[in-house]
């Protein structure tokens, strides 16, 4: 039988250590040595192709910031990472779908502010709804106060 390759261990985990939206040292490394490397090494004269890794947008260094702002000395795993980042890929996608019903009885192209907090009543649930639109208000507040007057 033969040994397990490095691909198939379990990750580590990443308690106390950077966001996990970093990619690990090993893939950065080999992401230099290819954009060193000359780029006719083909016999034939041919160039090579290189490839781009696709980029995957995630929330994971906000999660983060989030976490330490909070709890300063706890760490998150790359899997509690993956959860958290799903939850709020979900919700986003609830609230979007909420508001935009919203807008379309309405017969409005156009999603603001009061869809987007009529959507947050309609998906969360009681005292959450209440802290939500709070944050909202206030952020949409920040906001406007920073945009210079027209």
């Amino acid at each position: 039988m033969a040994p397990k390759s490095t691909a198939e261990k379990k990750p580590q985990s990443t308690a106390g250590k950077a966001p996990a939206s970093k990619a690990p040292a090993s893939e950065s490394a080999s992401k230099t040595a290819k954009k060193s490397a000359p780029a006719s090494t083909a016999a034939d004269g041919e160039k090579k192709k290189k490839r781009t890794k696709s980029r995957k947008e995630t929330y994971n260094s906000y999660i983060y910031k989030v976490l330490k702002q909070v709890h300063p000395d706890t760490g998150i795993s790359n899997k509690a990472m993956s959860i958290l980042n799903s939850f709020v890929n979900d919700i986003f996608e609830r609230i979007a779908a909420e508001a935009s019903k919203l807008a379309s009885y309405s017969k409005k192209s156009t999603i603001s502010s009061r869809e987007i907090q009529t959507a947050v009543r309609l998906i969360l649930p009681g005292e959450l709804s209440k802290h939500a639109i709070s944050e909202g208000t206030k952020s949409v507040t920040k906001f406007s106060s920073s945009q210079p007057s027209k």
